[in-house]
């Protein structure tokens, strides 16, 4: 839901405290406005408390981040571990994690200190699901495990950074709750039926061989 504009803070301010309500708020001023934009006087105002109180559990804007970026890494890691453990749960995971992937897109697109770690450890996160299905694979992968996490999480992530043009396909806001499912099902459909066959991928291989011969 948007007040003149602005994205609410997807929680119930109700049942936090001050601490929680202005990491909440952060979290939603820093996905909206950038880090660079975003003021500790907004943030307060969003969060309903004074700009002093901020300050008192804070400190700084830089320390809000890290505070913001600790608890979204945190978030991410437990959904990722309650999943790789029952992936039925995947539908209840998306919609715990929403939240935060207007403000990983955000982080990275601007180029901030935090996103070189946020990009890490989203990559970590990829490789555990490629180590279980690497054990499944007839042959052994021909690139190592990392640099096959890293461009699958580039590209998970250029998702939210494209989400204007992505949500004008879909015909709905990607950020929506439907669009979001028509989003993960699609998705699933990618992931679950391969692209290219094994002969076509043997091919392929071959011919970037002899390109190097």
């Amino acid at each position: 839901m948007t007040t003149q504009g602005r994205l609410e803070p997807p929680v119930d301010f109700d049942d936090l405290t001050a601490r929680a309500r202005i990491r909440e708020a952060a979290l939603t001023h820093f996905a909206e406005d950038g880090y660079e934009r975003a003021t500790i006087r907004g943030i307060a105002r969003t969060a309903g408390v004074s700009p002093g109180l901020l300050r008192h559990h804070y400190g700084s804007k830089e320390a809000l981040r890290a505070a913001c970026d600790d608890y979204v890494f945190e978030a991410l890691r437990r959904l990722n571990a309650q999943l790789l453990v029952d992936p039925g749960g995947t539908a209840q995971a998306r919609e715990a994690s929403k939240r935060f992937g207007h403000y990983v897109a955000r982080s990275l697109a601007d180029g901030s200190a935090t996103a070189g770690p946020i990009f890490d450890e989203m990559v970590a996160m990829t490789e555990l699901w490629l180590a279980r299905a690497d054990d499944r694979r007839a042959e052994p992968p021909a690139v190592d495990r990392r640099i096959r996490a890293a461009l699958v999480t580039a590209m998970a992530v250029g998702i939210p950074l494209l989400h204007e043009h992505v949500s004008r396909a879909l015909g709905t806001d990607m950020f929506e709750p439907e669009g979001d499912r028509m989003m993960a099902l699609a998705l699933l459909d990618v992931y679950a039926h391969p692209l290219i066959d094994d002969a076509t991928s043997a091919s392929v291989r071959a011919g970037f061989g002899q390109a190097e011969a």
